[in-house]
């Protein structure tokens, strides 16, 4: 995708980059046989000037100058060349307030490997990972996961950040990432109808009995929120992808595998919570 982008150059903006498209220039390696004979000279002069500097940051692997130079509406595109550097995270916490709530938990997948960070376990262990990360994807997490994870933690992060509430919402796909997996398919099989709250009613019955069924059942939950970013992510990129000249071309193939959660739900526990929950007046 990055090699057929020219809206990170100075001056030129996603309309007239579709004009560069439309007419017959496709790619950077057309851009240097062709586009003199079709493009105005100051746009010649900026494709001139800055291809050498694209193609050295795309031969070094720069993530962080794409990332700079893309419009924020367009970080997208980075997910292609750079998917095998990405993270999906998602926090579980207490509540909803950075100041008097907590994280519980967190799972982070990278397309191989799920890792958990649990409270009272080895939530300390996520400062040095989240470190590590270059690109991360989350679900509404430029709102809420990395301001927790950054008041929880006292220290900033800074990974290339894809947020695909955004994402989706540009190609037409809105709500809680429940109901955006409901519209593109996506089942929970034991954790259908399990919510945000429920996780914390979780928390709060592990804490409060020791239940290790109630922690498995939190785990369950946050991991299969990571392992559908993945998916939800592909699909958002084939959407964006799909009104380009070259779509077809750039379409990415769901993953033929995933790692199976190490963790079962437990669904007479998350029935017998919701049960009280319901008793108590929540909805």
């Amino acid at each position: 995708m990055l090699e057929r982008t020219f809206c990170h150059f100075p001056g030129v903006t996603v309309n007239s980059e579709r004009a560069i498209w439309l007419s017959g220039i496709a790619c950077w390696d057309d851009a240097e046989r062709e586009c003199g004979a079709v493009v105005e000279d100051a746009l010649r002069t900026t494709i001139q000037e800055q291809l050498p500097l694209s193609r050295a940051a795309m031969r070094a692997g720069d993530l962080a100058y794409f990332a700079r130079t893309l419009p924020v509406t367009e970080s997208w595109r980075l997910y292609r060349d750079f998917r095998d550097r990405v993270v999906y995270l998602d926090i579980e916490t207490t509540g909803l307030g950075k100041g008097t709530d907590f994280i519980t938990t967190i799972a982070a997948y990278d397309g191989q490997k799920l890792e958990y960070f649990v409270r009272g376990v080895n939530l300390d262990h996520f400062p040095a990972y989240m470190r590590s990360v270059e690109m991360l994807v989350t679900y509404n997490g430029k709102a809420f996961d990395m301001p927790f994870i950054e008041h929880e933690f006292r220290e900033a992060f800074s990974p290339v950040h894809l947020d695909l509430m955004y994402i989706l919402r540009s190609v037409g796909i809105r709500g809680g990432l429940k109901k955006c997996e409901r519209q593109l398919g996506l089942a929970r099989g034991d954790l259908e109808g399990v919510d945000g709250y429920t996780a914390v009613l979780l928390w709060r019955e592990y804490r409060r009995s020791g239940n290790p069924r109630a922690l498995e059942t939190l785990l369950a939950y946050n991991s299969l929120d990571v392992l559908n970013l993945e998916p939800l992510m592909i699909t958002a990129f084939n959407r964006k992808v799909q009104g380009l000249p070259f779509g077809e071309e750039l379409q990415l193939p769901m993953p033929q595998w995933q790692p199976s959660s190490p963790y079962e739900p437990d669904a007479d526990l998350v029935a017998h919570l919701q049960d009280a929950r319901r008793y108590q007046g929540f909805r």
